[in-house]
């Protein structure tokens, strides 16, 4: 859903009236559009979109995040004519996808803490809700896995589309192939994972996190997710290549006194799934080129 500057700044107005002043762009991606403003004096961000949860998991996250997990809250979510909007304090930063090596050096420890803070959360309250499992309900981690094969709601005709690049279609056959054969072994290892942390919703200031934003696609699965996230996407930031990111984790996982358990398993499954989910995402988005360096890459994993 978009909305542009001219209808944010009347539904502001007519929402918030004289308390809202300086309204201005900040951001869009494919499922918001996000708008900063003042109101009463307080620096906020209020986003539009269509899918009411993608903004209450924002909001849950907001509180239950530890401090080194720093979420904005989420202070009011409502509806609108054609969808919803979500009002959050606004942190102020650089985005990590745009950090140089220097810069990425300095942010992984603080980062990779965070990741790992996240599995100190208190799951209770999410663990049974479907917007929080990989293609809702699903009785164990390896079958969540494996819902990236079947319709998606947000994602429409997405095999159509693939079928009709039947080189791509065949190599994502064959991940799932994979997948169906490693899967069943894995553990039931639970925590959250934000399963977005770049496209820039990581936000960074002075060597530190001030923000990680947009849990719309977060989930209660595997923890190592994120770490395969970053592993995942970590060849295609040229900026990165001088950093040896498999190397970090395991300095990381050594100083914690050991390896987690299943490890080379738990990522390679989860690398498949990603792999898997960005080759049908960037066919129902019509993305050819994204599509096709998702198909050769997903062949390091099968």
């Amino acid at each position: 859903m978009t909305i542009d500057l001219l209808g944010a700044v009347r539904f502001i107005n007519s929402r918030f009236g004289s308390r809202a002043k300086d309204i201005a762009p900040v951001g869009a991606g494919d499922w918001s559009t996000a708008y900063g403003f003042t109101l009463d004096g307080q620096e906020m961000v209020i986003r539009f979109g269509a899918h009411v949860e993608d903004f209450q998991k924002d909001q849950v996250m907001g509180s239950l995040a530890p401090p080194m997990v720093p979420v904005p809250e989420v202070t009011l979510i409502g509806e609108t004519s054609e969808g919803f909007y979500a009002v959050s304090r606004r942190v102020r930063g650089g985005h990590l996808d745009e950090l140089d090596a220097g810069e990425m050096r300095r942010i992984l420890p603080g980062l990779i803490d965070a990741l790992l803070g996240l599995q100190q959360v208190d799951t209770g309250s999410i663990s049974h809700g479907g917007e929080w499992r990989l293609g809702g309900r699903r009785a164990s981690w390896s079958e969540e896995l494996l819902s990236v094969t079947g319709p998606r709601d947000r994602l429409p005709g997405w095999r159509e589309r693939l079928d009709l690049f039947p080189a791509e279609s065949k190599i994502f056959d064959s991940g799932v192939s994979a997948l169906r054969r490693l899967a069943p072994r894995l553990p039931e290892y639970r925590g959250i994972a934000h399963c977005d942390l770049l496209n820039r919703n990581v936000l960074v200031d002075r060597g530190g996190l001030t923000g990680i934003i947009d849990w719309g696609n977060a989930i209660y699965g595997d923890p190592l997710y994120d770490m395969a996230w970053l592993l995942y996407w970590w060849p295609w930031y040229p900026q990165w290549q001088e950093i040896d990111l498999q190397q970090v984790l395991n300095d990381v996982w050594e100083r914690q006194g050991g390896f987690p358990s299943q490890m080379e398993e738990r990522l390679r499954c989860c690398l498949l799934q990603i792999g898997l989910d960005h080759i049908a995402y960037c066919a129902f988005r019509q993305r050819t080129e994204d599509m096709r360096r998702n198909a050769v890459q997903l062949l390091d994993y099968i």
